[in-house]
């Protein structure tokens, strides 16, 4: 378990991330910052979507290439006679409505005015277009509203509400307090007022069918020249307007760069027809989905690994997104960007805390363990450790060594406190340091000895005899040279020791919490050797060696050693063979109890 103070560290820094994040991303969101964006991934959302039907009962009459072409020389705007003519084939067909997408606010020629004016007056169901919306709904289509009532036409706004990069995606419900072209015209077709409710302020999402070419389109010229049949407008409602792009009415919309007004016009008109099916989500939930983002991985990164954060994010990344889409293919348009903005910022920000957490942790074990490893195996032994930074228990096979100082708890009681600090850190830093120098372990400190241990925890084939060499070091090495620093010092004539080596397979690995990390070391090859160890006070013997470590010496170690004799273990059924090595010039061995031949040069070293 993670140490108390560190869960409240780990979750006030991950909280930190997740406020800050819903904090800034609402101040954006508020403002308006990356709306343009917003707009884009609600276009996207309309490509994913794919075409939909058009309405059959909504049909385009568009002033096209092929009617510039039919007329050829005759430049727009033609002669008012013209649209007589198309209006009047229209009108034969018996349409629901006929939305006139073309603005009639000048004079002309008188004869021509009047043609276009009679039949209008003779049609049923016309609305008539422009974008010159005066105060209180008045307009000076055919010189003035007045004239429209007495005509039966109604005059309607063909404005669209335009965003920073000029693309239409709503439709107002009035401009000016003149109703819009697709409002008049589904109130004509339909015969019942269009409420104005789901427009709001900035007014309703054009649920555009497709792109250009979406809805059934008639050629200008063929409705003129009667190759359509009046028959094709039966109870429909007709939109007529331009198409040609020389005629510059060419708009920017989500599904089409280059879409027709006329059909942008049937796209709106289809929309208020149904209802107006796509609307925005309310802002309350845009602000949920901003607050639960940023605090989404922060809360996951609390008791997970970063790795996991990250896939976290992915997922709830493609989640959400997929969400929108389906909120979207449903009539719902939530807000998609600074939610997906949240969730990346709060993700930056958990994987920060993640990895300064997880540097700190590691710089926590490096200083561990460069105290008990030498400092070329510290990157090794980092590599195998968990996400809790702790190294994995594993059973090894490897060799421990204990060491214990003889005498010295009775010598101590002669000596100041402050000397028996330096005199027993000079002794554990010589025998650490052999134990260090031939790549062991140093597992803790006995005291005024230590544990050790050497193939764990990176495996040594040779730790038997990585084991040895270092007891042979501090036998004939360091504990000379600090007996030698005492007497220079005054201190003590010299003291001896007690040393243990025993083979065998042992667990090994990190216990602890992250605040404070321990490596150890357990098993019964650790508890018999540090019984072994606690057998050189009963032989001349200061190191003992177990017979599972001396069958793995080099013969040149082995000669070093003396058989001593078969001895019961405390806390084992069988008795263990041990072999000994530096003889105790103060110690004797107890009648009976050891081998009564030895190679008195072998043991001598």
């Amino acid at each position: 378990m993670r140490g108390a103070r560190y869960q409240r560290v780990r979750g006030i820094l991950f909280l930190a991330v997740g406020l800050g994040t819903a904090g800034l991303v609402l101040v954006l969101w508020g403002f308006g910052v990356i709306d343009t964006l917003e707009r884009q991934s609600i276009d996207a959302r309309f490509s994913i979507r794919g075409d939909r039907p058009a309405p059959k009962e909504i049909v385009f009459v568009a002033i096209d290439d092929v009617t510039t072409s039919y007329f050829g020389k005759t430049r727009w705007p033609y002669p008012r006679r013209y649209h007589a003519k198309v209006i009047n084939r229209i009108n034969a067909g018996h349409p629901r409505a006929i939305a006139v997408d073309i603005q009639f606010t000048e004079q002309t020629d008188g004869r021509d005015d009047n043609a276009l004016i009679d039949s209008v007056a003779n049609a049923r169901g016309v609305v008539l277009s422009t974008t010159e919306t005066l105060p209180n709904g008045a307009t000076r289509i055919f010189g003035g509203n007045d004239t429209l009532r007495q005509i039966g036409a109604k005059p309607a706004s063909g404005l669209f509400p335009t965003d920073s990069a000029g693309v239409i995606r709503k439709v107002k419900y009035s401009v000016n307090g003149l109703k819009s072209l697709a409002v008049v015209t589904v109130e004509t077709a339909t015969g019942r007022p269009v409420a104005p409710g789901p427009f709001g302020k900035d007014g309703a999402w054009i649920d555009y069918a497709g792109p250009s070419g979406s809805f059934t389109r008639y050629s200008y010229s063929g409705v003129y020249s009667g190759k359509v049949p009046s028959s094709a407008f039966r109870g429909k409602i007709v939109v007529l307007g331009p198409a040609a792009p020389r005629l510059q009415d060419i708009q920017q919309t989500p599904v089409d760069p280059l879409m027709p007004g006329g059909e942008i016009q049937s796209n709106a008109i289809a929309t208020v027809l149904r209802g107006v099916p796509l609307r925005s989500s309310p802002s309350a939930l845009a602000i949920f989905l901003i607050v639960l983002m940023s605090l989404l991985i922060p809360g996951v990164s609390l008791s997970n690994k970063l790795r996991y954060s990250a896939i976290s994010a992915v997922i709830a990344a493609v989640a959400f997104a997929a969400a929108a889409q389906l909120s979207f293919n449903h009539g719902w348009i939530i807000s998609f960007v600074y939610p997906l903005a949240a969730l990346a910022l709060a993700t930056m920000g958990a994987l920060g805390v993640h990895i300064v957490l997880t540097a700190f942790e590691r710089e926590q074990v490096r200083n561990v363990f460069a105290r008990f490893v030498p400092e070329a195996v510290v990157s090794d032994v980092l590599k195998r450790t968990d996400s809790d930074l702790r190294l994995a228990a594993d059973e090894v096979v490897g060799t421990v060594l204990f060491t214990d100082l003889r005498g010295f708890t009775s010598a101590s009681e002669h000596i100041s406190p402050q000397l028996v600090f330096d005199v027993i850190n000079h002794h554990l830093e010589e025998i650490a340091n052999a134990v260090l120098d031939q790549g062991g372990t140093l597992v803790s400190y006995t005291g005024d000895g230590i544990m050790a241990v050497f193939g764990a925890p990176i495996a040594q084939e040779d730790h038997a005899q990585r084991a040895f060499a270092a007891a042979d070091e501090i036998l004939h090495v360091r504990l000379p040279r600090w007996n030698d620093w005492l007497e220079e010092n005054d201190i003590h004539e010299g003291f001896e020791m007690g040393i243990a080596l025993n083979s065998g397979r042992f667990m090994s690995g990190n216990i602890g919490s992250a605040e404070r990390l321990a490596y150890t070391a357990i098993g019964d090859t650790i508890n018999t050797c540090s019984r072994v160890e606690s057998l050189t006070k009963e032989t001349p013997y200061m190191l003992l060696v177990a017979e599972s470590t001396y069958v793995l010496l080099r013969p040149e170690q082995t000669g070093k050693l003396a058989y001593v004799d078969e001895l019961p273990i405390r806390g084992r059924t069988t008795r263990l063979k041990l072999w000994g090595m530096g003889l105790s010039p103060v110690r004797a061995a107890p009648a009976g109890s050891l081998h009564e031949e030895r190679d008195e040069d072998a043991v001598l070293g």
